[in-house]
């Protein structure tokens, strides 16, 4: 019978290594998907798919032909550095193959040239050699780390949690959602992998009785795919989201995104700027190019626009012509864009435009605030040509119009019933002697880009704001230092106390004018640190007028009087503003001359969130408690699953709780010690009671060598032996230990020795 159950076993025993490997060979491609919105694909993916297997195909190879493990461990690593010097090491390599000091000599430049890539690109990268080396190595590195976690260790729990925090990197790193498709198929691959290792775990310790073990697994496995699930659903979009994307190499600058968030700060902070367009215009200066439009404020975040959208049709007009009084001039003028280093969903167009042609893509347009938006697409390399109807009235007109419409949303101008009262005082005190609607507007423009504020991206950080809602409005009006969101958001927040209608505009100032002539006009260069945002307000018959606070940026809005231009008309406030100043303010350092910032994308609820700024920091302190507590969680869930199989009357089960106690207590278990001399070693050595120790030993052998079935009926006093055998190990040790055991539970890495062993010494 005994030799039977060893040729039963050892094809049963092959068959679960095969399944354990193809179901971490799944995971692991699975966890390496959502890379993909961080890293383009390319050759790497198949330089990775290629190590992985090599690497689990030759830890296979040596598990079946039941080699020591170590040697194992040997064959992987030679196998994963004769891969990756096949892929990026041939030149240097012996027979192409067994590297040479020259190459490992070359992969410190390859590192560098990754970490390169990494600091100074836009994602998705294209990834160089560097870039591709560092992907390839890591991955096949995990594969290698992994492969002992599950099949040497049996604890693909602890896989799992690696691989989803892997998975989730990207999402962090980038904000999007989370790929659907590789998470479900990482969740499948992980629950088969806890399945195959339940059912060979059951096997192995009984043939008559699996059903306890089974159970307790299942369980597991379900705690693991809910908990994996919240992570990734709920915890990770609450996880602070860097705004600068990934990177590009080989442009020598950062590159830059738009995004719909007025959390700007940490971009403006980046030192480096590359040019993102240029611009050619038939106006007589560049434009304000914008992107996006935030109308709904809820005393901390500034909401953008979402509303119905119409296709961009490839020759043809977007939107109607702007609808103004009979008695105002429009100017229509032609400005074509150049994209280079931009990557954003959201296209840069100047106000207010009506036609857009030349785009790749599929593009739509928002009618309400006349940006475009694409849902799939992006900026980066497109040219295209923007018409727009420019309202242009004179000083006389703009002063007879009033501010607001019966047609215009009431949340354009609401505020939250806590607004704190300095910043209604202060913006009834700025305007006490205007006459006008617009001369009350000028008034604040001119009061903020006065002497007693100054253009800052260090004061807002030292005076512990760095946002856009009422707390940070209401401290910027005391520091009076702050860019251009304070700036933006305090006009805003103060126009909408005097009862006007007011908005916020993420967009770029005009750019800087080239010195050589251009054929069609004069061509401008825009910079990432020309990201901007500046507030609009809308008057009746003329529409949303723009303003310009940000003290020592721009030029403030500012309507010629038909009088004093001889009849002619006058410049519209987009291009009044749009001349950059020609030097910035002596306040104004070197980092200053604009506002930079990508800003969290996809979403509503952005901008400056006062109220709930705490958020981020306390996810982030409970994920890494979570991650702490990680070891001990799953050392209890393990140990409470063999006392229940051995209160079930499974001595195997109690023999080995045991001895993963004593492991966890820094008592060695060696693979080659007897269970009669680890008992003596455990009552002589330790304290233990022999009584306690002796039941374990003897129902072990009992089962072990005379193939008898295990008494149910003596399972309870199996599982107290082992409780109160921890109790006089622990008492034996020193608070440190006992510490260590509880945080960092050895066993969970190193296994006890005997138990393998010991079962398939009852088939012999």
């Amino acid at each position: 019978m005994s030799a039977d159950l060893t040729v039963l076993r050892t094809p049963r025993r092959r068959r679960d290594a095969t399944m354990l490997t193809l179901g971490l060979f799944v995971a692991i491609v699975s966890a390496m998907l959502p890379v993909f919105s961080v890293i383009a694909p390319g050759p790497w993916v198949a330089g990775a798919v290629l190590v992985t297997a090599g690497v689990l195909g030759a830890g296979l190879l040596v598990r079946i032909a039941r080699l020591p493990a170590i040697l194992a461990s040997a064959i992987e690593l030679g196998v994963w550095v004769v891969l990756l010097t096949v892929i990026f090491g041939r030149t240097t390599a012996l027979l192409g193959l067994i590297p040479t000091p020259a190459t490992f000599a070359s992969v410190p430049g390859l590192l560098s040239g990754a970490s390169e890539e990494i600091r100074l690109g836009v994602a998705p990268v294209e990834p160089a050699v560097g870039l591709a080396f560092l992907l390839v190595g890591a991955i096949g590195g995990l594969a290698l780390v992994l492969d002992h976690v599950v099949l040497t260790a049996r604890m693909p729990l602890l896989a799992g949690v690696g691989l989803v925090a892997v998975s989730l990197i990207p999402t962090i790193a980038i904000p999007s959602d989370v790929d659907i498709v590789a998470f479900v198929l990482l969740a499948a691959s992980l629950l088969f992998l806890l399945r195959v290792d339940t059912r060979a775990r059951a096997i192995a310790a009984s043939d008559r009785d699996p059903a306890p073990r089974r159970l307790g697994a299942s369980s597991t496995a379900l705690g693991v795919a809910a908990v994996a699930v919240i992570v990734a659903v709920v915890a990770t979009p609450l996880l602070p989201q860097p705004g600068l994307r990934f990177a590009t190499g080989g442009t020598g600058g950062i590159g830059t995104t738009i995004n719909p968030n007025l959390e700007l700060g940490n971009d403006l902070r980046q030192p480096r700027e590359v040019d993102v367009l240029t611009v050619r215009t038939t106006g007589p200066t560049a434009p304000y190019l914008r992107a996006v439009t935030l109308s709904r404020f809820d005393g901390a975040v500034w909401q953008p626009d979402s509303s119905d959208t119409v296709p961009v049709p490839p020759d043809g007009p977007v939107f109607d012509r702007v609808g103004v009084d009979q008695d105002i001039a429009l100017a229509d003028w032609s400005t074509t864009v150049t994209v280079d280093q931009l990557d954003s969903p959201w296209l840069p167009v100047p106000y207010p435009a009506s036609t857009v042609t030349g785009l790749s893509g599929d593009w739509l347009g928002m009618p309400q605030n006349r940006t475009v938006v694409t849902r799939a697409g992006s900026t980066r390399n497109q040219v295209y040509e923007v018409q727009a109807n420019v309202p242009r009235p004179t000083l006389e007109q703009i002063r007879a119009r009033q501010v607001g419409s019966p047609d215009l949303d009431p949340a354009l101008s609401s505020l939250p019933p806590d607004v704190p009262a300095v910043i209604g005082d202060t913006a009834r005190q700025v305007t006490a002697g205007a006459s006008t609607s617009y001369d009350a507007l000028i008034d604040l423009q001119t009061w903020f880009r006065s002497s007693a504020f100054r253009y800052s991206l260090d004061a807002p950080v030292e005076a512990g704001f760095d946002g856009a809602g009422m707390d940070a409005v209401a401290d910027f009006l005391q520091v009076r230092a702050g860019y251009c969101v304070h700036y933006a958001s305090a006009f805003a927040v103060m126009a909408r106390s005097l009862g006007m209608p007011s908005r916020i505009v993420i967009g770029y100032l005009p750019g800087t004018a080239s010195s050589i002539p251009q054929q069609g006009g004069t061509e401008y260069t825009v910079t990432s640190s020309q990201l901007h945002a500046w507030p609009e307000v809308y008057f009746q018959g003329i529409g949303w007028v723009p303003f310009e606070p940000t003290n020592s940026l721009g030029v403030p809005t500012n309507f010629a009087s038909n009088s004093t231009t001889g009849g002619a008309a006058p410049a519209t406030p987009e291009e009044d503003a749009a001349v950059p100043s020609t030097a910035p303010s002596p306040a104004a350092s070197s980092a200053d001359r604009g506002d930079t910032g990508a800003v969290e994308a996809g979403g509503a609820g952005v901008g400056a969130r006062t109220g709930t700024a705490w958020i981020p920091s306390v996810v982030i302190a409970l994920a890494l408690l979570l991650l702490a507590a990680a070891p001990s969680v799953v050392r209890t869930i393990v140990r409470r699953r063999r006392l229940a199989a051995a209160r079930a009357g499974d001595p195997v089960a109690a023999w080995t709780a045991m001895r993963e106690d004593a492991v966890d207590l820094g008592i060695p278990s060696p693979a080659s010690v007897s269970p009669r001399a680890y008992a003596a070693q455990l009552v002589d050595e330790h304290g233990v009671d022999a009584d306690d120790v002796d039941l374990l030993r003897g129902a072990l052998e009992e089962v072990s060598y005379a193939e008898t079935a295990p008494d149910a009926a003596g399972g309870p006093a199996l599982a107290d032996a082992v409780e109160r055998i921890r109790t006089q190990l622990a008492s034996g040790a020193s608070r440190t230990r006992r510490l260590v055991a509880r945080v960092a539970p050895r066993s969970l890495i190193v296994r006890p020795g005997a138990e393998a062993p010991e079962r398939e010494t009852t088939a012999v």
